[in-house]
């Protein structure tokens, strides 16, 4: 069983200047601070197709088996959802479709929420406007809960986002990394909590 500060953490873009990446460094950093083992996952390292049927009965991509595994790995996440659409990101919904997706040929991966059930899930986002990518969260909580998540009842919307971060990539407002820090701190308790 892996230990319960295992933390993984992911934002659903993988543009550059992405406000939610670095929302995703400024956690992984205030949780490593916390004494959490964490793991950082950058979604543009891996090599995931956009998900159909067709392709997967080729065979499942083997960056999407690391993916499973990573998951699998780490009983606590953190994820950064930014905002399109009023929803979460493409790129988001592809990771989850590809990480829940049953390995028919590999019996140690038959259930297809092997990787998700149990977890506890914490949710941050950033946007440039007012509601800080509210709408993406209440988006995204369903999708966890179906895939048999534990999400925490405690979560940050980072509004006005452009104006956040300083020239380092750090949050300026203290209230804000405050914010993050009562999402990662939830996201542990519970972590421990459950695995007893």
């Amino acid at each position: 069983m892996p230990a319960t500060n295992q933390l993984l953490i992911f934002a659903g873009s993988t543009r550059h200047n992405s406000f939610n990446r670095k929302l995703a460094q400024v956690a992984a950093h205030m949780a490593r601070a916390s004494g959490a083992n964490v793991t950082h996952l950058e979604l543009a390292d891996l090599d995931i197709p956009l998900y159909h049927a067709d392709l997967e009965a080729r065979g499942t991509p083997p960056d999407v088996m690391k993916l499973k595994q990573i998951m699998l790995e780490h009983p606590a996440w953190i994820i950064c959802s930014p905002e399109y659409n009023g929803s979460y990101t493409a790129l988001l919904k592809n990771t989850i479709d590809w990480a829940s997706s049953p390995v028919k040929s590999d019996p140690a991966w038959t259930d297809g929420f092997k990787s998700f059930t149990g977890k506890v899930v914490g949710m941050l986002s950033a946007s440039p406007g007012a509601l800080g990518g509210l709408r993406s969260q209440s988006h995204l909580l369903p999708l966890l809960v179906n895939a048999q998540c534990w999400v925490a009842p405690r979560a940050f919307a980072l509004s006005h986002a452009g104006e956040a971060f300083d020239t380092d990539g750090k949050l300026v407002s203290e209230k804000h990394r405050h914010s993050v820090q009562a999402v990662i701190d939830q996201v542990l308790f519970a972590a421990a909590r459950l695995a007893r």
